[in-house]
């Protein structure tokens, strides 16, 4: 009877991994695809850039708004039912865009599409720590991570081959996010548990508890965006032709898919706070090895490919961290704060790295980079390890 019951719940808990993987895989789908989509579509209608731009930029007001809440609204009303719901808002604002022409309502339309799927990211991210086991939290999040860039590379995938144009992106990127919901509607015997009191509001008070894991992520959102965005245009300066610049990103982003369940493995293994710093000093090593490489092409792709793999290992660790630091609700809150943190790294990563590309051309930007890594470095180091709240 004990060895059925255990099948049950083995079974049980599978069941919800299954459905926070979808949903994470939406997740990376509907932002990979919305964020190019709805510029192309505003430059079509003629729309400058920097209105563009500025509309762009309420997908990042979003997450300071998602972040303090998610954590409330999932004690309120239950994990599932803000997954759900999260899910098919998101799917519905997505056809908003293409039906409502008025510019200004973008505005409101952008900050509810962001934030359904912020909602969506925090709660599918902290309910598959809870479903982790300690033991194999580190693979789990690994493979969380893979399903994620996954995801993100489905974007642009649906653009490449349905295009911009007309009604059909919008409506396989908003049935992505829907379909996603249905896996969740057979997860709901293993909801998070959410019902610690000693659980604040705020979310800003785990960086003081947990100051290795979200230096981590934050520094990761600062290298990932700025590399995404500043990388090219390093490629361009150092020589490289368009395609060969492109194929930088590329050798990245296979890293970052090819590496994060490997990396996970190990920090099961090996102590997780080693691990970080494993990954802060490669990531410096790769800043600082790049511009001595940047004039051939194959050698700077497999550096590329360690190096992007590895700094993703940063998210992939600092979660399993605050999973293995933290439970029910303070875990969630911790995850928020861990979200807000690599948002907040997002904001001022591809500013200050192209600043450095501008300032000493063109070796400032893996300069800016290396000087990320090594604050992190100094945090790993000697900052103090992960406590539990007292």
């Amino acid at each position: 009877m004990t060895t059925n019951e255990d099948t049950s719940f083995s079974r049980a808990r599978l069941i919800a991994l299954v459905a926070m993987l979808s949903s994470a895989g939406a997740v990376g789908a509907g932002l990979s695809l919305g964020l190019p989509l709805l510029s192309f579509v505003l430059e079509s209608r003629g729309i400058s850039g920097s209105m563009i731009g500025l509309n762009t930029a309420v997908a990042g007001l979003s997450t300071f708004i998602a972040a303090p809440l998610a954590t409330p609204l999932a004690r309120r009303f239950g994990s599932p039912l803000v997954l759900i719901l999260s899910l098919i808002v998101a799917a519905i604002t997505l056809t908003g865009f293409y039906f409502i022409e008025a510019f200004w309502a973008w505005f409101p339309l952008r900050l509810v599409f962001h934030c359904a799927l912020g909602f969506a990211f925090i709660v599918s991210e902290f309910w598959i720590n809870t479903l982790a086991p300690d033991r194999k939290r580190g693979l789990i999040i690994g493979i969380y991570a893979t399903m994620l860039s996954i995801g993100f590379s489905v974007g642009p995938l649906i653009l490449a081959i349905v295009g911009s144009k007309g009604f059909a992106p919008f409506a396989i990127g908003a049935a992505i996010l829907a379909v996603s919901a249905i896996p969740i509607l057979f997860a709901q015997s293993q909801p998070p548990a959410l019902h610690d009191s000693k659980a604040g509001s705020s979310v800003l008070r785990f960086l003081k508890l947990l100051p290795m894991a979200m230096g981590a992520v934050l520094v990761f959102g600062a290298v990932e965006s700025g590399a995404l965005a500043i990388l090219p245009v390093y490629g361009l300066r150092i020589g490289f032709d368009e395609r060969s610049a492109a194929l930088l990103i590329t050798a990245t982003a296979l890293g970052n898919v090819a590496l994060q369940i490997p990396i996970g493995v190990l920090s099961d293994r090996l102590d997780r706070v080693f691990m970080l710093r494993v990954c802060a000093l490669v990531g410096l090593a790769g800043a600082v090895t790049l511009p001595f490489l940047s004039g051939n092409l194959w050698l700077v792709m497999p550096v590329l490919f360690i190096w992007g793999g590895v700094t993703a290992g940063l998210y992939t660790i600092g979660l399993s961290l605050i999973g293995a630091t933290y439970s029910g609700a303070s875990l969630a809150s911790a995850n928020a704060a861990f979200v807000l943190m690599y948002s907040v790294g997002m904001l001022f990563g591809p500013v200050t790295i192209g600043a450095g590309l501008d300032i000493w051309n063109p070796h400032g930007a893996p300069a800016v980079m290396a000087a990320f890594f090594l604050a992190l470095v100094f945090i790993v180091f000697y900052g103090p390890r992960p406590a539990r709240e007292t």
